[in-house]
C-alpha cells in the first residue's frame, strides 16, 4: 500500500505526521511518499522534496518564486502518474495540492484533502475546483464541514491535532520556570510571525504597542519566542532599531511554552491564534501584508473577521488589528484591556477546546482507509 502525500509548510508537517503515524500505526507496511518536513520524514515519509521550498506566503512572494513552484508541481504530478499510489493526500497549500490532486484524479487516482482552503471566507468560486479534484476534504474546524455539505463536497470534521496535544488547563507557573523566568511580575508574549516578511512589518509596532504597555503598566515583562536563529537575529536588529530598552526575553522556538507563561498574547494572525486559544489566553490579533496583496484578498473577503478566534467563539471577542489599522497605542489599550477580563477568555475558549478536541490524527487515519478499501474494490 502506498500513500502520495504532500505538505507545504511547518503546520502542514504537523498535521501529516500525525496521520502518518496514526496510520502505520494499523498498517506499519503503508509506505508514505512525497514532499515533507522533518516530523513527516521523522514518521518515516519517503520525501521527493523538502517543503520548506513551497513555504511562501503572499501573492507578491509567490510570484517571486512562481518558476520554481511550477516546476516542483509538475514534477511531483509526473512521480505520482507514473507510480500511483493507492491514495493521494494534499496538505493545505490549497493553490499547489489541488492542481495536482484535480489531475490525479482525472487519472483515476482517490484524493484526499487535509484542511479546507479558506473557501468560506474568501474566493469562494474555487467551490466548484474543489469539488472536482477531491473525493474526500478533511476539516479542522465545524463550520468548514457544513459549508462542504451544503456544496455536496464529501466531507469529514476531524478536529484540530493541537486541540488533542494541547491539555484543558495549562500551568502558568510551570511553563514560566521552564523559561527560567520569574512567577511574579505581569508577562506578554510577542509573537511578530514566523516568516522574514511578517517580522520586517510588524515588529517595530509590537515593540511601540510593548512600550507604551509598559508606560502604563510598569511592572509589565515580555517575551518573543521566535522560530528560528534567523528570525530571532531579524529581531534583534528591530530592538536596535526601536532603540528603547524593554524588558524582554528572547528564546528560539518554545512559542507554546511562552503563551502558556504570558497573561496576554500580541500575535500576528496564524496558526498562533488558534494555539493561543487553546492555551486560554487572552489576545489581540494583528496582521500586515504587501499593499498589492492587501487589495486583492479584501476585495474577495467574505468574513468580518481574519482571526480564527473570532471564527470560532460564539461572540468575536478578539481585538483585530489589520493593516493600515495598526496603532501601537490602542493595540496597548487593548491588551491591557483583554488581559483584565481573561476569565470571560477561559470559559468561551474552554467551550471551543472541547469542541475541538476529536482525535484528529485517528479519525484522519480513519477516512484514508475507507478511501484505500473502496480503491481496492
Amino acid at each position: 500500500m502506498t500513500i502520495g502525500i504532500v505538505a507545504g509548510e511547518a503546520s502542514g508537517d504537523l498535521l501529516a505526521a500525525g496521520l502518518i503515524h496514526a496510520f502505520k500505526a494499523q498498517y506499519p507496511d503503508c509506505t508514505f511518499v512525497g514532499i515533507s518536513g522533518p516530523l513527516m520524514d521523522a514518521a518515516g515519509c519517503q520525501s521527493l522534496c523538502s517543503l520548506e521550498k513551497l513555504s511562501v506566503m503572499g501573492l507578491v512572494e509567490v510570484l517571486a518564486n512562481f518558476p520554481e513552484l511550477k516546476r516542483i508541481q509538475k514534477s511531483v504530478l509526473t512521480h505520482f502518474l507514473n507510480h500511483p499510489p493507492d491514495v493521494f493526500i494534499g496538505v493545505d497549500a490549497p493553490d499547489f495540492n489541488l492542481w495536482i490532486e484535480k489531475r490525479l484524479r482525472a487519472a483515476g487516482i482517490q484524493t484526499m484533502h487535509y484542511v479546507s482552503p479558506s473557501v468560506w471566507a474568501w474566493r469562494q468560486y474555487r467551490i466548484k475546483n474543489i469539488a472536482q479534484s477531491v473525493d474526500h476534504m478533511l476539516t479542522l474546524f465545524p463550520f468548514e464541514a457544513a459549508f462542504y455539505r451544503r456544496h455536496e463536497v464529501p466531507v469529514t470534521f476531524v478536529g484540530h491535532p493541537l486541540a488533542d496535544d494541547i491539555p484543558m488547563v495549562v500551568d502558568r507557573t510551570a511553563a514560566r520556570k521552564s523559561l527560567g523566568l520569574s512567577t511574579e511580575p505581569v508577562l506578554i508574549a510577542l509573537l511578530p510571525g514566523s516568516r522574514s516578511a511578517e517580522l520586517q512589518r510588524l515588529t517595530q509596532p509590537f515593540l511601540e504597542t510593548a512600550y507604551r504597555c509598559l508606560q502604563k503598566r510598569p511592572e509589565c515583562q515580555f517575551i518573543a519566542p521566535m522560530a528560528n536563529e534567523k528570525m530571532a537575529a531579524l529581531f534583534h536588529q528591530g530592538l536596535q532599531e526601536f532603540a528603547i530598552d524593554l524588558p524582554i526575553t528572547v528564546v528560539i522556538g518554545q512559542a507554546r511554552t511562552a503563551m502558556a507563561a504570558a497573561d496576554g498574547v500580541l500575535l500576528a494572525s496564524g496558526t498562533a491564534t488558534l494555539e493561543a486559544l487553546l492555551l486560554k489566553r487572552p489576545m489581540v490579533v494583528s496582521y500586515a501584508v504587501s499593499w498589492v496583496t492587501y487589495r486583492v484578498i479584501k476585495w474577495l473577503l467574505k468574513v468580518k473577521h481574519v482571526a480564527l478566534s473570532n471564527l470560532l467563539t460564539e461572540t468575536p471577542m478578539v481585538p483585530e488589528f489589520i493593516q493600515k489599522d495598526i496603532c501601537p497605542e490602542k493595540m496597548a489599550d487593548s491588551l491591557l484591556d483583554v488581559m483584565s477580563r481573561e476569565k470571560d477568555f477561559v470559559a468561551q475558549f474552554t467551550q471551543v477546546h472541547k469542541d475541538l478536541r476529536q482525535g484528529a490524527s485517528e479519525r484522519a487515519a480513519d477516512v484514508l482507509l475507507s478511501l484505500v478499501r473502496h480503491e481496492n474494490h
